[in-house]
């Protein structure tokens, strides 16, 4: 499906499938949208030396891109092994013309943005001293074939259940589930009833809190022991 690039409203981009009327970040914002959902409502929340994170998906890299300012901006010595999933990755194009490094003032920003997409896929590569990125192209329902360590953080971010309700249902959030640790974090923009029952129903403590721009309210929920 063709994607087109749109500015959003912090003057951030984002990329849009007209087909599908759908856009891969908020038109409010896409940085203020990233920041909230998976920095402030995210990796925040974790306080462990080594943070293993699982994303859904991969899409522009932003996610990837603001885990990174966050990790450079407060606590190098923390170690992150980022995982992340992509089926559609992104153009060489696209990713210039998106150009979000000029959002960010961390030394070698541009370096490190043309890695995170330049590097190959189902390999682990070192993107910083502390910042592991591995990227897997295949399906979300792939996830239960591929070997990662305890998950302690999921950002959730596949597109709306409007366009793609399987992807908001059983069966994906209990894959998502077994790949986690006891007392992980999963954080996604969506504060839909169904999610949350779902959610509660594979014995996650669920809580609705502020949403980013545009948005009043998201899912922040923690896995406890069953």
């Amino acid at each position: 499906m063709k994607r087109e690039i749109k500015t959003t409203e912090d003057g951030s981009k984002t990329l849009f499938i007209n087909e599908l009327n759908e856009g891969y970040h908020s038109h409010h914002g896409a940085l203020q949208e990233a920041e909230h959902v998976f920095i402030k409502n995210g990796i925040n929340n974790i306080n462990n030396y080594e943070i293993n994170i699982l994303e859904l998906g991969f899409g522009t890299g932003l996610n990837t891109l603001v885990t990174i300012n966050h990790h450079l901006n407060n606590d190098k010595n923390h170690k992150i092994n980022y995982f992340t999933i992509e089926k559609y990755p992104v153009t060489s194009d696209e990713i210039a013309e998106l150009s979000y490094v000029k959002h960010f003032n961390f030394e070698n920003s541009e370096e490190i943005y043309q890695k995170i997409h330049s590097v190959s896929w189902n390999e682990t590569h070192q993107i910083l001293p502390n910042f592991s990125l591995t990227k897997f192209e295949c399906d979300f329902f792939n996830l239960e074939n591929l070997e990662l360590p305890p998950i302690d953080l999921v950002y959730y971010d596949c597109f709306g259940a409007r366009v793609q309700p399987d992807l908001w249902e059983m069966p994906l959030f209990e894959m998502v589930k077994n790949k986690m640790r006891v007392g992980g974090l999963l954080t996604t923009y969506s504060s839909k009833g169904s999610v949350r029952r779902i959610l509660k129903e594979l014995n996650f403590d669920v809580k609705k809190i502020e949403g980013p721009k545009g948005k009043r309210e998201m899912i922040n929920a923690v896995l406890l022991e069953d």
